[in-house]
């Protein structure tokens, strides 16, 4: 509950830029959970500080273009991106193992998937960038759709949690499993449609 406490004022009497600002933070690692950030907004725009609908739209640029710069700096500097001190300090080589596992198991399916992984999400979009595992179009693409999932859910229940934060708190808690639980249902449809079409390969393979 304290980060949001602390965001809440600092949003009022900033707004949207204030919103914008800390979202950016967020994609270079900033130690603020992105979901509590777009609640706060949700919430001042529940208390008639600002609108809605431009919030959730301020949203989806700040963690837009906060993931596409890390991911852009991964791009041009490539490999020697891991050498930056600054990088090491939260990229261990534990941490890019785990990411490089991520990739050669799901490929680009876990740029969608970072989105939901706070711990992960700016070393998979980092790495992501320095080895190009995928273009910046198909980024863009992958993070924007699972944005367009999370984004909103948070935005929107901040708003209407506004008046009542007891019963805003319990939402958040049951919209982060629900979260996960959309992920995971996504993770295994994903899987077995690359499994179901690996397996019509092999057969068509064998009848040739």
């Amino acid at each position: 509950m304290e980060p949001l406490s602390q965001l809440i004022p600092f949003f009022i009497d900033y707004g949207y830029l204030a919103v914008f600002g800390v979202l950016l933070a967020c994609g270079f690692g900033l130690p603020i959970p992105e979901d509590i950030t777009l609640v706060a907004g949700g919430i001042i725009a529940g208390l008639h500080y600002t609108n809605v609908h431009v919030m959730f739209a301020v949203g989806m640029a700040g963690v837009l273009v906060g993931d596409s710069v890390v991911f852009t700096a991964g791009w041009y500097l490539g490999q020697k991106v891991f050498e930056r001190p600054m990088i090491k300090k939260f990229l261990t080589p534990e941490r890019f193992q785990r990411v490089q596992e991520k990739f050669s198991r799901y490929g680009k399916g876990v740029v969608f998937a970072a989105r939901f992984m706070p711990g992960l999400r700016t070393p998979i979009f980092l790495t992501a960038g320095a080895t190009r595992k995928v273009s910046f179009s198909q980024f863009i693409a992958l993070d924007g759709l699972a944005a367009l999932i999370s984004v909103p859910i948070w935005v929107y229940l901040g708003y209407l949690g506004a008046e009542n934060r007891d019963w805003l708190m319990q939402w958040v808690k049951r919209g982060q499993v629900a979260t996960l639980s959309l992920l995971a249902v996504l993770v295994v449809a994903a899987l077995s449609v690359f499994l179901i079409r690996k397996r019509n390969k092999k057969q068509c393979q064998a009848r040739t």
